[in-house]
């Protein structure tokens, strides 16, 4: 772990995912993620809140955010969250490094470095819209990477902060505690995974007992959603909805060579693996998204510990195949899309930058993704427009680009404008380049 060129590709990878979310930062092209937890971070010693969710504890309990949101209040720019994600990102990698050096070597565990380094479903997670999950990877991997050095104080740590990022954590080290409890039942190893278990469940409890009902204006807790099936569900499950998980499953563990199935760890990787599998809804078995975050740290250790039983010189050969297949993952089915998401700033991407900075901090305003993604660290009223067309919504100001017509919300809810503006209840008071800025005639919040 003290290998320099390890902390050299820890910071080059970190610096450079912050620079490539840096420019899909500037040409717009987060989503609305991005604006949810600017504004939860930045009013992070306040409400906690967003204008989407309300309270974020309806939705997550996410305390790590406060240390994001210590970040924000430090460096007041959008960019700090790009540069957190990135930098969770890249702390994935010393782990597993070390995890493997400490029995294949130093030249083994650098191989297994570059497999990390090169793994799509990681870099799709740290590109991404910044997202809590984007921390779980990391302190998964460096909580497991204690463990197994019989640091048993500092997994106990990483148990708490890995606990800290979202409640489906407190799940998954719920099962992993019980695991290790009865796996190493009458050893200080099987204690600790024992009170790791109870907390998990001791915060699960706190969650949903006390937390979520108390924040949530509507108890259903959101996610549940994902798991509400319906006989359409079921039918489209053959064979489009099966033949989509086996995809996802070919686009994980195949740059991996299967050898997470290896090891005996690959167990722990089982419940977040049936989060994300048992959805009805394919985005959260979709690259790419911030649903990696729940299974990538637990498949990785799985992946380190099958890499170190090998003998050294096939260990080698199976992490340069690792490695290859890693290029061509990125090279056809690239979870970062970088021909849609990395361009250089464009004449609409200035006009409409220009426009909301001269516009009045804190306005109650509704508009389409990228104009929201960009007011939201500094506008706690900041919303999107309406997903329902039928809704009417009671921002002051509306604003509308239809020099982004691929907005989703624009397709959805521009008509609905056009509507309101002929009913009289907003009239436009600017307009220039496809921006368009209306202000409610009537009573507005």
């Amino acid at each position: 772990m003290r290998d320099r060129a390890l902390w050299i590709a820890v910071a080059l990878y970190a610096g450079l995912f912050t620079w490539l979310g840096a420019i899909r930062y500037a040409a717009h092209r987060n989503f609305v993620d991005f604006g949810i937890f600017a504004q939860t971070t930045a009013s992070a010693f306040g409400c906690f809140c967003n204008a989407i969710e309300g309270s974020h504890w309806a939705f997550h309990f996410s305390p790590i955010l406060y240390a994001a949101g210590a970040a924000i209040w430090m460096w007041h720019s959008p960019l700090v969250l790009v540069a957190l994600q990135a930098i969770a990102g890249a702390l994935t990698i010393p782990p597993i490094y070390g995890l493997i050096e400490r029995r294949a070597g130093t030249a083994v565990a650098r191989f297994g470095a570059v497999v990390v380094a090169l793994y799509p479903a990681l870099a799709g997670l740290v590109f991404n819209d910044f997202h809590e999950n984007g921390f779980a990877p990391a302190a998964v991997a460096w909580m497991l990477w204690a463990f197994d050095a019989q640091m048993y104080r500092a997994t106990f740590v990483l148990a708490l902060v890995t606990l800290a990022i979202k409640e489906d954590q407190a799940i998954f080290l719920a099962v992993a505690g019980a695991l290790g409890a009865w796996r190493y039942r009458n050893e200080r190893a099987g204690r600790v995974s024992l009170a790791i278990a109870i907390v998990s469940l001791a915060v699960l409890a706190l969650f949903f007992g006390v937390i979520q009902p108390h924040a949530a204006a509507n108890p259903q807790w959101s996610p549940t959603r994902f798991y509400a099936w319906s006989p359409s569900d079921l039918r489209a499950l053959v064979p489009g909805g099966i033949l989509a998980r086996l995809g996802f499953a070919a686009l994980v563990f195949v740059p991996l060579l299967l050898l997470p199935f290896r090891s005996r760890w690959m167990w722990l990787a089982a419940a977040p693996l049936a989060e994300v599998l048992l959805s009805r809804m394919s985005t959260t078995y979709t690259l790419g998204t911030h649903y990696a975050g729940a299974w990538l740290g637990y498949v990785l250790v799985a992946f380190a510990l099958a890499v170190r039983e090998l003998p050294r010189p096939a260990a080698s050969r199976v992490l340069a195949w690792c490695i290859a297949l890693c290029v061509v993952e990125l090279a056809v089915a690239n979870p970062l899309h970088p021909g849609l998401n990395l361009h250089a700033r464009a004449a609409r991407d200035n006009e409409l930058d220009a426009l909301l900075a001269a516009l009045p901090r804190g306005i109650s305003i509704a508009t389409q993704e990228e104009a929201y993604t960009h007011l939201a660290l500094d506008d706690p009223f900041a919303r999107l427009l309406p997903e329902d067309p039928s809704v009417q919504t009671d921002a002051c100001f509306l604003l509308t680009d239809a020099a982004y017509p691929e907005s989703p919300r624009l397709q959805e809810y521009g008509p609905t404008v056009d509507l309101l503006v002929n009913q009289g209840a907003y009239v436009p008071i600017f307009a220039r380049a496809g921006i368009t800025l209306y202000r409610s005639t009537g009573r507005c919040r």
